[in-house]
């Protein structure tokens, strides 16, 4: 790879000083010689005299073009005086000039109707900002967060009202978890709809379903171009079945007529545990096991273990791209390739990309044909994290790691985690090719007919490995995963635009069909011996392979999807704005008697800043929107909607044919057919105010939303004693799940003449989340793990209150016995019990608030993006599993945390209660860059290279928080039957704190 990119390097440099060369040869021109004439200059906004990097300067009717640099500045050839320059640039008004006699020509481009006019995607279409009803935010590549990114997810973490992003934990290519205004389901998930260059994504692991990792993490975001968040219903609506939980528009970058650009950027990161847990160095540890009365093992050494299990990781990011195109055919293609070092030892993520995007247009521009691919491979190397966590945290740290000869040492009746790391493997490799090709066809000069043609096919191995050892003793073991996820789409759909004196009107009718197959096959071999060759390199070398303990397994799922959709925009006097969308879904989730959903919406806008009575006032945009609208939610297990047959040989399932004692194979139901089920529904409610002010210098949004998920699917135990399965689906009948809040979001600009400019933007979200009419009294969705607290409750939902609400047995001291003493909260005299726990707070957070600052200044620019949450706890699962007092008597390390209460006996449990309930909030310097536009004039390189960047980038630089953690930003996976788990903190993979340098080299 890194010599495919040196060698595409090269062959662009030359071909590019080919092509400079070529230019600056006279023409011929029958008998005489015509010289071509050299243009340059610079290109600036008109308003604020500030440089416009980017801007396009084609010669108009050829495919000569070129782009302009950081500084504004650029340099074209034109083949006489009347050549006709033609500068453009997104959001700004196109200029035409005539080159004349001219051989330097500036520009001051004027903006357009600011940034009003910005194009978004609204699904099967786009519309300006001003023209747009929904709630709905767009990101461009600009606005990204910046560092050791992984997913599209981290991109606009922060950026935008209403949607959390949660990193699990701080592994490389760990999943995120990202909910718009709140989950609304409870099986169901809160994941949005993601939808990449027009095909909707499947939000299956691709890499098995027990995978940790994240699927989105074949994309490179250097390719991604913008990001559209689809929030309220009447945005999300035309998605219909998948839109309950928003729905996220990536689109990934095009080329632009008339230009040629070759872009390489390299980046290293170097990467550090930003934080360790305070656990007792070795002369702490033998003081405290001293005072305690316990028995020392004294092995004479002082390790940090944590310190031992960490490393400084490396990551290495290299990009190129190549972008252009003729008037009728733009194209872009890139490679990438990133190697990233976890924190912990042995742990490592590689991405492999290559992309391509293409447009042509034939027959006189009625026809286009657009082409996405996208081809990747990820490889993810994974450490036992919870057990080396877990034994880093414990160990006795009088025991040296190595042993004399600079080995892990080893120990009969001691847990090494050093040594683990060496024994233990767990590597999965996904290759994933991503494909859409869209024809259109303009049938008349209102009318064009789409066509989406899209496949997304993942395969994916994984294998998990623990070799043969002697001491300790453990038998070597291989375990091997193969999945297949194949997604295909085909769409066809009709566009009618037509506008006439102050109306305007736009139809969409279209179809769509979808189809999802997941395979998965699993097995496994036993008793590997102690050999040189790895059992992942030879499983020949096992010697067990029986049905008893290596039975084969695999599962296939096949689902199917069919739409039809159709959407009407209508403008008046273009202030005037209404906007209707169906969708009716068919899904083969759900039994014959509701197997298609109707999804509508509504939503209005009222443009007050273009009527007469507000021209002349201090607003720039004024517009008031309102929308409703369902939308639907069918993420349940395939199939649970048929009867379920098992055939065994079993005395519960037939009898003897004879007097012997033999039984024949039966068949009995294991689940009764139920056709009834019906789509999950939300309702969503929004009013919405964008405004300008100060001539567009400050805008800023403000929407109130209410959404109300309806028919709420649920897996539950029969009341019917005869029914063959112990639990069963359906919608539960008037529980209901309501997210309600406000969202405001401000931006201002400043820009002065001088070139100085400041942008200031920042988003802050309120938001309450609430179930009602739940059957029960809680619906488990995250258990505690560790000694003796294996599956007990932590949180879940509970009526009246909100999803992720901890219910715990409320802890009050410590009594004169010297053991945990809980407020018996029912007043039976029994406290403690069951019966006794409380809703103790949730792990959502009641408040989201974010800012950015970009300030900038003759090539150099330093950009800060801040997050933070508060009103949400964490239940710290690790403090519970490992720090208290009794854990030292038994040889085993804690913090001063777990011996805080001086008159705690060494015999006191530590059961699961709210003793171990903590604080979540916290504000967080995201990412810090500061970076340097480098004029190629100053360095002699003005004539093969465009511009040159340097920057330098601070990733997790701090943190203010109560919580004493690893991070407060966790969420590690302790789902209960399939029902999300949310705010558990329990040995989770320590977050970074990076920095990462960057050259990116534009030819």
């Amino acid at each position: 790879m890194y010599c495919m990119l040196l060698a595409l390097l090269l062959l662009a440099v030359e071909g590019k000083s080919q092509l400079l060369a070529t230019a600056q040869t006279p023409v011929s021109s029958g008998n005489r010689t015509v010289a071509e004439i050299t243009v340059s200059g610079r290109v600036t906004d008109a308003t604020t005299n500030e440089a416009l990097a980017g801007c396009s300067v084609v010669l108009k009717g050829t495919q000569r073009g070129t782009t302009t640099d950081a500084n504004g500045e650029y340099r074209i050839t034109v083949p006489d005086a009347g050549g006709v320059l033609v500068f453009g640039f997104i959001g700004f008004v196109s200029q035409e000039v005539t080159v004349g006699s001219q051989t330097t020509i500036n520009v001051a481009l004027k903006a357009s109707a600011s940034e009003l006019s910005q194009v978004v995607v609204i699904g099967y279409g786009t519309t300006t900002k001003k023209d747009a009803t929904g709630a709905l935010t767009t990101l461009k590549s600009t606005e990204f967060n910046r560092g050791i990114i992984n997913s599209p997810e981290q991109l606009l973490q922060g950026k935008v009202a209403g949607v959390n992003v949660t990193s699990a934990s701080g592994e490389p290519g760990g999943r995120q978890t990202i909910t718009v205004r709140g989950p609304g389901g409870v099986r169901t998930g809160s994941t949005p709809l993601f939808v990449l260059d027009g095909i909707p994504l499947d939000n299956s692991n691709t890499g098995g379903s027990s995978s940790p990792l994240n699927p989105l993490n074949f994309l490179n975001p250097q390719d991604i171009e913008s990001i559209d968040v689809l929030k309220d219903a009447s945005a999300t609506a035309i998605y219909g079945a998948r839109g309950a939980n928003g729905v996220i528009l990536i689109t990934t970058k095009k080329g632009k007529a008339g230009t040629s650009n070759l872009t390489v950027s390299a980046n290293v990161g170097i990467s550090n545990v930003a934080n360790y847990l305070p656990v007792f160095s070795a002369d702490e540890y033998r003081q405290q096991v001293a005072g305690l009365g316990g028995t020392l093992e004294d092995q004479k050494a002082s390790t940090d273990w944590q310190r031992e299990i960490s490393r400084t990781a490396i990551t290495q990011d290299y990009n190129l791209s190549l972008s252009g195109g003729a008037d009728r055919l733009t194209y872009y293609g890139s490679l990438s390739v990133q190697n990233q070092e976890g924190v912990l030892k042995t742990s490592q993520f590689n991405r492999y990309t290559g992309r391509f995007n293409a447009s042509q247009r034939f027959l006189e521009d009625r026809l286009v044909l657009d082409v996405n691919l996208t081809a990747s491979q990820t490889r993810n190397q994974r450490p036992p994290t919870e057990s080396i966590v877990g034994s880093a945290l414990s160990a006795n740290p009088t025991y040296p790691a190595y042993d004399a000869t600079g080995s892990p040492a080893r120990y009969q009746a001691f847990t090494n985690p050093v040594l683990t790391l060496n024994l233990q493997k767990d590597i999965t490799t996904i290759n994933r090719v991503v494909a859409n090709v869209s024809p259109s066809f303009k049938l008349t000069k209102d009318l064009v007919y789409k066509m989406s043609l899209g496949v997304d096919n993942a395969s994916s191995t994984r294998d998990q490995q623990t070799l043969a050892n002697l001491v300790p003793q453990q038998d070597g073991r291989l375990e091997s995963l193969y999945g297949t996820n194949q997604n295909f789409l085909i769409e066809n759909y009709f566009t009618y635009t037509r506008g006439w004196n102050n109306h305007s009107l736009t139809a969409l009718l279209g179809h769509s069909y979808q189809k999802f197959m997941i395979r998965e096959r699993t097995w496994s071999i036993n008793k590997f011996p102690i050999s040189p060759i790895e059992p992942i390199n030879n499983v020949g070398l096992g010697q067990d392979l029986t049905l008893a303990n290596n039975r084969p397994i695999g599962l296939a799922l096949e689902n199917e999807l069919q739409s039809f959709f159709s959407r009407v925009n209508y403008q008046y006097k273009d202030r005037y704005l209404l906007t209707a969308t169906v969708r009716a879904d068919g899904s083969s989730k759900f039994g014959a008697n509701n197997k298609y959903g109707v999804f509508p919406s509504f939503s209005a806008g009222w443009r007050l800043s273009d009527e007469p009575f507000l021209r002349s006032g201090p607003f720039s945009d004024l517009k008031i929107r309102a929308g409703w609208g369902q939308t639907g939610n069918q993420e349940i297990p395939s199939k649970i909607t048929q009867a379920l047959f098992t055939s065994q040989v079993s005395a519960s399932t037939s009898y003897p044919l004879d007097a012997s004692t033999t039984y024949p194979a039966g068949t009995t139901y294991t689940r009764f057919a139920n056709p009834n089920i019906q789509w999950e529904v939300s309702t969503q409610t929004d009013i919405g105010l964008d405004f300008g002010l100060f001539k567009g210098a400050l805008t800023g949004t403000l929407d109130y939303f209410r959404k109300v998920s309806g028919k709420i699917l649920l897996e539950v135990i029969p009341a019917d004693p005869i029914q063959p399965a112990s639990t069963y689906w359906t919608n539960v009948p008037d529980m209901t799940i309501t997210n309600q809040g406000v969202e405001l979001g401000l931006n201002y600009r400043y820009a002065s003449k001088s070139g100085f400019r400041l942008d200031l933007g920042g988003n802050i979200t309120f938001i309450k989340n609430r179930v009602n009419n739940s059957p029960y009294s809680v619906i488990t969705s995250g258990s505690a793990s560790g000694s003796g607290l294996t599956s007990a409750t932590v949180n879940g939902y509970v009526n009246g209150q909100p999803i992720g609400t901890f219910f715990l047995r409320e802890y009050i001291g410590i009594d004169e016995k010297g053991l945990s003493a809980y407020r018996d909260t029912d007043g039976d005299g029994n406290p403690g019990t069951d019966k006794d726990r409380i809703a103790a707070g949730s792990a959502l957070p009641t408040k989201q608030f974010n800012f950015n600052a970009t300030a900038s200044y003759r090539g150099f620019d330093l950009t800060a993006n801040f997050n933070g949450v508060s009103g949400n706890k964490i239940y710290d699962n690790t403090a519970n599993a490992l720090f208290y007092r009794a854990r030292l008597v038994k040889g085993l390390n804690t913090t001063p945390e777990g011996i805080g209460e001086s008159n705690e006996s060494i015999n006191n449990s530590a059961p699961v209660s709210t003793r171990f309930l903590k604080d979540g909030s916290f504000f967080r310097l995201n990412n810090l860059t500061l970076g340097y536009n480098l004029n190629p004039q100053l360095i002699g390189m003005k004539r093969w290279i465009s511009n040159v960047r340097i920057s330098a980038t601070g990733q997790n630089l701090f943190v203010i928080t109560n919580y004493n953690g690893y991070d407060p930003e966790v969420n590690t996976d302790r789902t209960v039957n399939g029902i999300s788990s949310y705010g558990i903190d329990y040995l989770s993979y320590p977050k970074a704190r990076s920095f990462v340098f960057g050259l990116n080299v534009t030819f």
